[in-house]
């Protein structure tokens, strides 16, 4: 779906006729998007079509979905129920802690440098071990698989979880308790994802786990829109999904109701000359 062709308003509306038309009950729904602000739009979009209350149905963001699950069932993979959830401040108090434990200046490693690039390998689930045995000569990679190393016991022994792990754990979660994997599974019986093109490597697992006992999964994105990939974005995930998911019916949303053609023109000549991208026609019917 290209910029301003109404993404979001798909899955509204979709899901207002899924429990409008009595298909579902609003429980078994599950949407997700990126932030809280676009989670509350689409909550208060569904009320408005549904004229009725829809605290039942799990529409949120990635994190406060894991956040949810595993307030829930996090014994199952040997975590304490009441865990704490560090922000971006505790995370950078414990990387310089591990940084005056291991004796590394802060000149040559800067703490915050260390925690996005701790982030990052957290989106590509990669391991302490993973980034000392890829830093080869480079000792700059190599303190920060040791601060990375330190970081996760740190949070393990504070009985703590950063945004990463979030996702990271409630991966776990569903690889590794089949009862709570086929609860889930079961219960979702409509999943339904926005701004797909933005997914990292655990949100695909888990999109992955939750839609396959149904396989009713919906997501809509726009492979021109990838911006994420510093923070662990691959655009794989919508450029493969006929790949992944070979029964998927394919649908563009090409018709843009915010800008004029030669807008369009303007922008679709630049992108057209990206290598990975899925080919569309943006066209509106606005003079201008």
């Amino acid at each position: 779906a290209g910029a301003g062709s109404g993404k979001t308003p798909v899955i509204t509306s979709r899901i207002a006729y899924l429990v409008g038309d009595g298909h579902e009950q609003p429980h078994e729904i599950l949407a997700v998007t990126f932030t809280n602000k676009a989670a509350e739009e689409m909550r208060n979009r569904v009320e408005t079509l549904l004229g009725a209350d829809c605290s039942k149905m799990w529409v949120s963001t990635f994190h406060s979905l894991c956040a949810r699950l595993l307030r829930r069932e996090a014994p199952a993979i040997g975590l304490s129920r009441d865990f704490v959830i560090y922000d971006s401040s505790d995370q950078l108090t414990v990387v310089k802690q591990a940084m005056k434990a291991l004796h590394i200046d802060d000149s040559f490693v800067q703490p915050r440098a260390a925690l996005s690039r701790i982030s990052h390998a957290k989106n590509r689930m990669e391991s302490p071990e993973q980034i000392a045995d890829s830093a080869g000569w480079n000792r700059r990679d190599e303190h920060i698989a040791k601060i990375y190393s330190h970081y996760l016991n740190a949070l393990k022994e504070s009985n703590a979880l950063d945004f990463d792990d979030l996702l990271l754990k409630t991966v776990d979660l569903f690889e590794q308790s089949e009862r709570v994997r086929s609860k889930y599974a079961a219960q979702f019986r409509f999943v339904m994802v926005d701004e797909y093109q933005d997914t990292n490597r655990p949100q695909y697992l888990l999109i992955r786990r939750l839609s396959e006992a149904h396989r009713n999964l919906c997501v809509v994105g726009d492979p021109d829109q990838s911006i994420y990939k510093w923070r662990g974005a691959d655009l794989k995930n919508i450029l493969d999904f006929e790949h992944d998911f070979g029964d998927a019916r394919i649908v563009k949303l090409e018709r843009n109701y915010r800008s004029t053609q030669i807008i369009l023109d303007a922008a679709s000549a630049v992108i057209s000359q990206n290598r990975n991208r899925k080919d569309k026609h943006l066209w509106t019917d606005r003079k201008g």
